[in-house]
């Protein structure tokens, strides 16, 4: 009972250590977005500081670039936490494999001590010739048959555990070559995050002067992106009730005698088609590419606090992804475009429906699609518009209906 719970306990230690690299594999990968997306930042900032005018956007650049190095020493924090756990469960095996090793080293020299007194052929035949009838004489030849393969086994089982030990023991030591790095790498980290913390605080100080001014800056583009906020919402609500006109004079088509339903702006009523392209959507949820190839969250959704300025609140209905220069944005689904609007001479954006979800992609120079047309996932929608401060930022936005979402728990790993 005691061989057949420590078995049972070895393998559950055995999957929860196949589990365990499995988790690995996935943070090493997660790692690596990680350390590309800071070399991404580290690449914006340097292009930043060379053009911006004012600290304020560098300190942003430098804030996220803050946000993914804390986000790499938690990833890095966390393999070693499964590897100091791997770790554990395998000086587990080495310690009982060590103790099985002596036993059967033990067994196997007592059985080597009793077959050496009894080594010679004369013995041997003796102990045959001794016997009382042909039936003891044959169990006697058997039971010498069995030891002899008993030997033999017990021999093998001493060197198959002997090899499985210093396998355990080989990986032991890669895991624990592994940690080493890995707090290295930590430590390294920390030490930058540090500095980089020292080099943010220096610039906050800086434009501590220019508050006023800096701050006013900021209402006026709040108040724009509202505007905008608002011409949106009138768009999505007048493609919502084009949908729904489209809807009802379907079904009435098809049932002349049905009731004429009251169609709304607000909610979207599904045909059979749609329902299709909305389910699908909804079902990737979480895993829809980015509307970029490459960049970064420089500004979240909903209402949060200025990131140089904590006591200035700002609104956001969709993430500020900044990106390379000539970077174009692209739909993060299959759906058709409803709209491209022209938000102001240099600012346009492209309106795309997935069944009841609207995406918009804000800021574009130039637009390569148009209405009604059908597009299919990653297809480039526009060119990103850059600045006169050299930032390329898209504005990109989800809603069900009429009521916005965070697009972080939509897109993959934002």
């Amino acid at each position: 009972m005691r061989k057949f719970l420590l078995g049972l306990f070895f393998l559950c230690t055995t999957s929860v250590m196949w589990g365990q690299d499995s988790q690995q594999e996935k943070l090493e990968k997660r790692k690596a977005e990680i350390q590309q997306e800071i070399l991404a930042n580290e690449k914006l900032l340097q292009t930043v500081k060379k053009k911006e005018k004012s600290a304020v956007n560098v300190i942003i650049l430098q804030s996220n670039k803050i946000k993914l190095k804390e986000k790499l020493i938690q990833t890095t924090e966390k393999q070693t936490k499964i590897l100091s756990n791997d770790m554990y469960i395998n000086q587990m095996k080495i310690n009982k494999l060590n103790r099985e090793l002596v036993i059967l080293k033990e067994d196997y020299a007592k059985m080597i001590v009793k077959s050496y007194k009894s080594r010679s052929e004369q013995s041997r035949a003796m102990f045959l010739l001794s016997s009382e009838n042909f039936l003891q004489a044959y169990k006697r030849a058997q039971y010498m048959k069995q030891y002899t393969s008993y030997r033999k086994m017990q021999g093998e089982e001493i060197k198959s555990k002997t090899d499985e030990l210093l396998g355990f023991n080989e990986r032991l030591n890669i895991q624990k070559a592994a940690k080493k790095k890995l707090l290295a790498e930590n430590t390294k980290e920390k030490l930058s995050l540090e500095k980089e913390k020292k080099e943010q605080l220096k610039l906050v100080n800086s434009i501590k002067k220019d508050k006023k001014k800096i701050t006013a800056e900021i209402k006026r583009k709040q108040q724009e992106s509202r505007a905008i906020d608002r011409q949106i919402d009138r768009l999505i609500r007048e493609a919502i009730a084009e949908a729904n006109r489209k809807a009802a004079s379907e079904n009435a088509k098809a049932n002349p005698n049905a009731p004429v339903a009251a169609y709304t702006s607000s909610r979207i009523i599904l045909t059979a088609e749609s329902k299709i392209l909305a389910d699908n959507f909804r079902a990737n949820r979480g895993k829809l590419p980015w509307p970029v190839e490459k960049g970064f969250v420089s500004l979240g959704f909903g209402d949060q606090p200025h990131p140089v300025y904590p006591s200035l609140v700002i609104h956001n209905s969709g993430v500020e992804i900044t990106t390379e220069q000539g970077a174009n944005a692209r739909a993060v689904f299959g759906g058709e475009v409803t709209s491209v609007i022209v938000l102001s001479p240099v600012n346009k954006a492209v309106m795309i429906q997935h069944g009841d979800c609207f995406t918009v992609y804000q800021n574009l120079s130039s637009v390569f699609v148009s209405k009604g047309e059908k597009v299919n996932i990653k297809q480039s929608l526009g060119k990103i518009r850059t600045n006169g401060e050299g930032k390329t930022i898209l504005k990109f936005t989800i809603s069900q209906n009429t009521t916005y979402n965070n697009p972080a728990s939509w897109l993959y790993n934002m």
